[in-house]
């Protein structure tokens, strides 16, 4: 029996890393699973273990008020080291691009411990955007002995990148499984529903915006756009989850206060937030994961950054790249209004991400790594 450790800190690597340890609990006899949060979002993180069925066995707690990326990596490194040592498990499971994943994985390759990376493959082609999360992906391919890519497009990334292709497993995304399973059991909050209710027969834009490079100008210059677009068309409504980082709150108090129209509500359980994306008409977003859940909808969605490690959502015609330019982004909005085959494209698209069923393939794929790499000596 294999001893598989999966670290997960935030709110994204919880939702990303259900399916998988739910399909690698579905075989104890094959696998023991050993789930460990950093606590790297602390307040965001436990709501969606409990949702989405993920038992937490330990907690490195690593969050700290006023963290930077530095001290949280210290800290996930001093913390997750000594449980490596006690555990000895026989894989390091991490996803994405955190700072926590950075951390695991690098923990794990000073153990000789083998590293498996879910999401791997994704590149911006700008280390400082998105920040720190470019950098942390490109490390952590560095650092992965298995690498489960979303798409095509990421096994081609890897193998440019010198990846041997025996280590590499195309999957899709889990989050299309997450977000599947959640329509499919969960309705709305009472909470939810009254906040919708009171923009009957509107047409919503869907808002979520908190990437760090957006902060200051940038993030309130479109968050006047927005404004002045719902203010020019009595049919549209603003809702904006607002996230808690203070960066995100000031913006949105500086460029939507009093505007009509414009619903700002606290941030949202993952069923919930679900259901708005599935309720708007369209979405603006600078957030990576909903690249990925719009075409899961079939939503149109305009993306509120300068590039995209995400380009199959560009392509499959889905989204819109809006840039740092309010006057970009102005003339996105404008032609939501009239362009009817962008709705129809993302209605009718194939999704890029996958089928629902990543969660499986990956551990299906984890067991013929581990069969074959008990050949292949770990790194030391």
């Amino acid at each position: 029996m294999k001893i598989i450790l999966t670290l997960l800190g935030t709110r994204p690597e919880v939702i990303k890393l259900a399916p998988v340890i739910h399909a690698l609990e579905a075989r104890p006899d094959r696998w023991r699973t050993l789930n460990v949060s950093s606590s790297q979002h602390t307040d965001l993180l436990y709501p969606f273990a409990e949702r989405l069925n993920v038992r937490i066995d330990r907690d490195l707690e690593v969050m700290t008020p006023g963290q930077t990326p530095s001290g949280v990596l210290a800290r996930v490194l001093a913390g997750l080291d000594p449980l490596l040592a006690a555990a000895r498990p026989d894989l390091v499971l991490v996803q994405g691009d955190t700072t926590t994943a950075l951390g695991g994985a690098l923990a794990a390759f000073h153990r000789a411990i083998p590293v498996g990376h879910v999401e791997a493959g994704l590149r911006s082609g700008d280390v400082m955007s998105p920040f720190p999360e470019e950098m942390n992906r490109r490390l952590v391919t560095q650092l992965a002995r298995y690498h489960f890519a979303a798409t095509r497009g990421n096994v081609e990334t890897l193998r440019a990148e010198g990846v041997p292709e025996q280590w590499v497993a195309l999957t899709g995304n889990p989050v299309v499984d997450s977000l599947n399973a959640i329509r499919k059991a969960h309705v709305p909050s009472a909470r939810l529903v009254e906040a919708l209710a009171s923009l009957e027969g509107l047409r919503v834009i869907a808002l979520t915006t908190h990437r760090r490079e957006n902060f200051g100008g940038v993030m309130e210059g479109h968050l006047r756009v927005l404004r002045r677009f719902v203010e020019r068309h009595d049919h549209l409504a603003l809702v904006f989850p607002v996230h808690p980082n203070p960066a995100v709150r000031a913006a949105a108090d500086a460029a939507l206060r009093g505007a009509p129209r414009v619903l700002r509500l606290d941030p949202l359980e993952y069923p919930d937030f679900i259901h708005l994306l599935a309720r708007a008409w369209l979405i603006v977003s600078d957030s990576g994961g909903v690249q990925e859940e719009a075409p899961t909808l079939g939503k149109p969605l305009v993306v509120l950054r300068e590039n995209t490690e995400r380009p199959e959502v560009l392509h499959c015609g889905v989204g819109r790249l809006a840039g740092n330019s309010p006057t970009r982004l102005e003339s996105l909005l404008e032609e939501s209004l009239t362009d009817a085959a962008w709705f129809e494209r993302a209605r009718s698209a194939p999704n890029p991400f996958g089928a629902g069923d990543s969660g499986a393939r990956i551990a299906s794929a984890l067991e013929q790594f581990l069969e074959s790499g008990a050949r292949v000596p770990c790194p030391t």
